[in-house]
């Protein structure tokens, strides 16, 4: 199977080009090179000659068309996005253009070119769309996230990404496009960006700075290690059902107040000869429209195609600790390109425009 993906040199698409490289499949990694976006996730993968490099835009019609027809996928799978909540509430712009008028202008040219697809690569092509829990906004106390749960999104970042799923769907219903849906928990693992909470949390404490936890800590997210999502993701562009949407969840639910002191923990085994780590927690004014609570629901991945995370998050937190701390090069390099630990999406009086 030859995939096209885009977003591929982000944080989760390239935990997906490295699982399906190694499971002998062919990749084209299709992605823009944004601020977050970074090929220094694929050394050890980006020269091997099952993987092909396009660098290009998804609100760039032509050269989606111009790779589709020149690499000729079995199946497109969707992961270029905006994804850092803060920054959605600064910039909406870009969230609006890349998630929204990036993903239609995406399936005009998968539908194009499945629409000149005959046989057996007509039968096999498949779009798989990959999207958040965020979208279904907040829950109470109790309760979890199923497929069937209402999309109430409270962000720019979530609402564009609730607009993304909608135009797939009607892109599946109206024009017949072979699509399959999954929407995830919060991710965590190597590689991620240094503005998402976890390696946030790393990076202070390994410098002894202030680690910020928003409001009192108590918003609480399911958190799946990245490679078990990768897997499942594969899982579900070969085996779903055309038309289906499946959560993906890592059945580990903490509040940040929690995560934070069990990172602080580890790096406390790492360092032991120093005040405690979860000393350096500073509370801060909390983020506008902060979700209180996700939780998902992945039954219906695991009874459907037979797939649960096998990462529990003692082992998941810990190899991503691990991986911080012996890959320095790795997040030296991202603030080398300017990248600064700020904080982003403080807004002073609600309701204020940008």
């Amino acid at each position: 199977m030859k995939l096209l993906i885009t977003g591929g040199a982000g944080f989760i698409g390239s935990a997906v080009i490295r699982a399906a490289l190694d499971r002998g499949m062919q990749v084209v990694n299709f992605d823009k090179l944004t601020y977050a976006a970074n090929l220094d996730n694929l050394k050890g993968w980006s020269d091997r000659s099952d993987y092909a490099f396009v660098e290009g835009d998804i609100c760039d019609g032509d050269a989606l068309r111009a790779a589709l027809t020149k690499h000729a996928p079995d199946a497109v799978m969707h992961l270029a996005a905006e994804t850092h909540v803060d920054r959605s509430i600064d910039g909406p712009d870009t969230f609006i253009q890349t998630n929204i008028l990036g993903t239609y202008s995406l399936l005009t040219e998968c539908r194009r070119y499945f629409d000149g697809l005959d046989g057996a690569k007509k039968d096999r092509f498949r779009f798989h769309h990959i999207s958040t829990d965020e979208v279904f906004g907040t829950l109470g106390a109790t309760g979890q996230f199923t497929e069937e749960s209402p999309y109430q999104p409270n962000s720019p970042y979530s609402a564009s990404k609730a607009s993304s799923d909608h135009l797939v769907r009607a892109w599946s219903e109206t024009f017949d496009l072979p699509v399959v849906t999954s929407n995830c928990s919060n991710n965590y693992g190597p590689f991620q960006f240094p503005e998402k909470l976890i390696p946030v949390v790393i990076l202070a404490a390994l410098e002894r700075r202030p680690i910020p936890v928003y409001g009192a800590g108590e918003n609480s997210r399911d958190w799946l290690f990245v490679d078990d999502h990768a897997d499942a993701l594969l899982l579900i562009l070969e085996k779903g059902a055309l038309g289906e949407t499946y959560n993906v969840g890592g059945n580990t639910e903490l509040t940040n107040i929690d995560l934070v002191r069990r990172i602080c923990a580890i790096m406390d085994e790492n360092a032991s000869d120093q005040r405690p780590h979860a000393d350096l927690i500073e509370f801060v004014a909390d983020r506008p429209g902060h979700d209180l609570r996700y939780a998902i629901d992945a039954s219906k991945i695991e009874r459907d195609l037979g797939w649960r995370a096998s990462t529990n998050i003692e082992d998941g937190l810990r190899r991503t600790v691990e991986w911080y701390l012996a890959n320095r090069w790795w997040w030296e390099a991202v603030r080398g390109r300017g990248f600064r630990d700020e904080r982003l999406g403080v807004i002073q009086h609600k309701g204020t425009a940008p």
